[in-house]
C-alpha cells in the first residue's frame, strides 16, 4: 500500500546519542525529518482533500512531531513521522524533547505523550491537544485493545515474590510524570492504604531502561516498567531475562496517545488520524512497527483516558501526591 519511505528522509547517524541514562528525555533537537521529493503531493485523495483549498492556505506547511516517551520505541515514532509526511505530502520532523515545557507551550503539532501529563495539563486548564489514536501492542495479554501494563520487576535471585513484598525495600521509577512508572504505582499504594511511606528508599532513574538495569545490577529492589518497553528490552538484550523477573502486573491502563494540537485544522487533524489507522496495512511500515511491538493504531479520544483521571482523582482524595 503506497511507495516505500522516500530516500530524502534523514536521520542523523547518532540520533540516539543525545539520550542519557538519567535526566531529560533528549536534546530537544530534530532527530528525523521527511521531505516530499520536489514537494510533490501524494495521490491519496483523502490526504489531498485535507490539505487543499482553505485548509492549505491556513494550515501548517510543516508538521513537527515531538516524543516524550521511551527511546527504545523511537523507530515507531520515526515510522509515524515519515508515513504522515509521505501520505499527506508535507514536510515532517521528529524532535526528542527534553522536558514537558514544550508540551505546555504547544510547540509541536503532533505529540507522542504519556497519559499522565496529558491529564495533568488538562486539569490545569491547558487543553491544547486532542488524542486521536493509540497503539495496540502485539501479544495476547493486550486483547487487541489500546492498553498496556506496568510490570513490577525484581532481581532474578531476589526472594521477593509480590508487590507487597517490596514494603520497606528500595524502589526506582523513571520520572514523576510517567503513568506506568509513577502514577499507577502511587494509585496502587493508595488502594492498599499504603500512603504513609511504603518503600524504604525511592530513586528517580530517569528512564525505564535505567530502572531495569538498576534492578538487574542489584542496586534497587524493584521498579514498575512499561510493559512495551520491558518486552523490547528483554528481546534486544538477551542477558536481561537472566537478571530480572516480573512478580506482578499493575493495570491494564489505556496506552499513551498520539495527540494532535488544536491549532491544526480539523480536516488535517482527521487526515493525520486516518494515516495512523491505516499505516499498518503497508508491509514496509509493518516491519517498522514490529520493531516497537506495535500491531496497529486504533482511534481514541479524550474520554479514552477516564481510567487515568480516576487514578489521579483517587490519589488526590487520599492526599497522596508523592510516591514514598
Amino acid at each position: 500500500m503506497g511507495d516505500p519511505i522516500d530516500p530524502t528522509s534523514h536521520r542523523p547517524a547518532r540520533a540516539g546519542a543525545a539520550w542519557g541514562t538519567t535526566g531529560g528525555a533528549g536534546n530537544g533537537q530534530v532527530v528525523f525529518t521527511w521531505t516530499p521529493e520536489g514537494r510533490r503531493r501524494d495521490r491519496d485523495s483523502a490526504a489531498r482533500t485535507a490539505i487543499s483549498g482553505r485548509e492549505q492556505a491556513t494550515g501548517p506547511d510543516r508538521l513537527r512531531f515531538g516524543t516524550y516517551l521511551a527511546p527504545s520505541v523511537l523507530p515507531v515514532y520515526e515510522a509515524v513521522t515519515a508515513e504522515v509526511g509521505r501520505r499527506l505530502g508535507i514536510q515532517t520532523e521528529l524532535v526528542v524533547e527534553t522536558s514537558y515545557a514544550s508540551c505546555e507551550k504547544d510547540e509541536n503539532e503532533v505529540c507522542f505523550v504519556c497519559s499522565l501529563p496529558y491529564v495533568t495539563w488538562e486539569r490545569r486548564g491547558l487543553d491544547l491537544a486532542v488524542p486521536v489514536a493509540a497503539p495496540v501492542l502485539q501479544g495476547a495479554r493486550y486483547e487487541g485493545r489500546p492498553i498496556y501494563f506496568s510490570d513490577v520487576i525484581v532481581h532474578r535471585d531476589s526472594p521477593l515474590r509480590s508487590f507487597l513484598d517490596l514494603r520497606g525495600r528500595s524502589w526506582a521509577y523513571n520520572e514523576p510524570l510517567s503513568h506506568s512508572g509513577y502514577g499507577i504505582t502511587r494509585y496502587h499504594l493508595a488502594q492498599l492504604g499504603e500512603t504513609n511511606g511504603s518503600f524504604g528508599r525511592v530513586v528517580e532513574a530517569g528512564f525505564h531502561q535505567e530502572a531495569i538495569r538498576m534492578v538487574a545490577r542489584g542496586e534497587i529492589d524493584g521498579a514498575a516498567i512499561d510493559s512495551q518497553v520491558l518486552a523490547i528490552e528483554l528481546r534486544d538484550h538477551p542477558d536481561l531475562p537472566g537478571q530480572v523477573r516480573v512478580v506482578e502486573a499493575l493495570g491494564p491502563s489505556t496506552i499513551q496517545p498520539v495527540a494532535v494540537s488544536r491549532r491544526v485544522p480539523m480536516e488535517l487533524r482527521n487526515a493525520i488520524r486516518d494515516v495512523l489507522l491505516t499505516m499498518a496495512d503497508d508491509p514496509g511500515v509493518r516491519r517498522r512497527l514490529d520493531a516497537g511491538l506495535v500491531d496497529r493504531f486504533v482511534p481514541v479520544g479524550p474520554g479514552s483516558y477516564d481510567d487515568i483521571r480516576m487514578m489521579v482523582d483517587a490519589c488526590e482524595a487520599a492526599g497522596f501526591a508523592e510516591l514514598r
